[in-house]
């Protein structure tokens, strides 16, 4: 995450890190399960592209890293960058 943004304010709430560029909004947030880790995209849906993984709120999008997938670590880092302009959402 620094390498894509250096600056980047970090936070856990909920027992999830959180990563904002504003003041007091953010951008993404992490959530760790058994078998993969979710990466939230709460502006996701103005992503380009928009990241694969659905949510129930329309601008959320989520993208799921197993330890066996392959990531396109360019891909990331270009949503990361793009995530972090956006306004982000207040928590």
């Amino acid at each position: 995450m620094q390498q894509a943004l250096p600056g980047v304010r970090k936070a856990v709430k909920w027992n999830s890190p959180l990563y904002g560029a504003g003041e007091k909004t953010w951008f993404l947030g992490l959530h760790c399960f058994e078998k993969y880790v979710k990466v939230s995209f709460f502006q996701g849906g103005l992503l380009d592209p928009i990241p694969p993984g659905q949510s129930k709120q329309a601008e959320v999008r989520y993208l799921d890293i197993r330890e066996t997938d392959a990531m396109d670590e360019a891909q990331f880092a270009a949503w990361i960058r793009q995530a972090a302009a956006l306004p982000g959402v207040k928590m």
